[in-house]
């Protein structure tokens, strides 16, 4: 059976107080929360409060973004290795903000998802469609060319240690969200796609949900079959909703 896993994509905000009030009231509600995962993704400069927060805890952490290099002339950048450093175990790939803001595209991000698992950190790979998309039926079609482009780069083993997150781009801070059906389905799809190259690590795969997750319709989306927890926006910034998040992540 696979672990449910709750992520916080913390994004650029909060200060060093908020990040540290966040993170001691979500380690203190989780102390009973060992059935589900929990990783936090905070802003860099807030990773070495996370380790010094977190470490004695069951608590994961992990960086919003990194760069192929691992040291040089790369003003503003961070490496795999300095993650690495602060203890982190995951890194997100290919977060939608970074393909539509930043015009990373699936070459450049097929080739971070080999530098992240070069050091040993476990990639969580963003896949998604746009609205636009959605409403000219490319939905599948995007999905498996972003997946397509990391298993020619790194080849399927490389998802035996990964996470996948389908995060619809259309209900990204928008406070739409996919029906869990909606939902059900794309990941299912997602699945189809990794067992035409390889039907176990298909199966073993961890795959979230990651549009607009909130306490009210957490338990709905992660009853789904396919559906192996959330990747969490904006709800994560406050400990309370994150918290019940993981509830419901524990209990289906």
């Amino acid at each position: 059976m696979r672990k449910k896993i709750v992520a916080g994509n913390w994004k650029m905000n909060g200060s060093r107080y908020d990040a540290h009030v966040l993170l001691e009231s979500i380690k203190q509600g989780a102390g009973t929360l060992s059935g589900v995962e929990i990783i936090i993704f905070p802003s860099f400069v807030y990773l070495q409060q996370c380790e010094e927060t977190l470490a004695d805890s069951l608590i994961s952490w992990g960086g919003q973004n990194l760069y192929l290099g691992r040291a040089g002339a790369f003003t503003g950048e961070i490496s795999g290795a300095m993650l690495v450093d602060y203890g982190c175990q995951y890194v997100l790939i290919g977060h939608s903000e970074r393909r539509h803001l930043f015009y990373e595209d699936v070459n450049l991000l097929a080739a971070k998802y080999k530098a992240a698992q070069y050091v040993g950190l476990q990639p969580v790979l963003c896949v998604g469609e746009t609205i636009e998309e959605r409403e000219a039926g490319k939905t599948e079609s995007i999905i498996q060319q972003q997946l397509a482009s990391v298993v020619e780069a790194a080849s399927i083993d490389a998802f035996r240690q990964a996470v996948i997150a389908y995060e619809p781009v259309w209900a990204i801070g928008t406070g739409l969200t996919a029906t869990p059906d909606q939902a059900q389905e794309i990941h299912a799809f997602i699945r189809q796609v990794l067992a035409a190259y390889h039907p176990g690590i298909a199966q073993s795969v961890r795959i979230l949900y990651g549009g607009s997750v909130k306490p009210d319709n957490a338990k709905s989306l992660f009853a789904m079959p396919d559906i192996d927890g959330g990747l969490v926006g904006g709800a994560s910034l406050d400990a309370k909703a994150f918290l019940a998040i993981c509830q419901a992540a524990m209990y289906t």
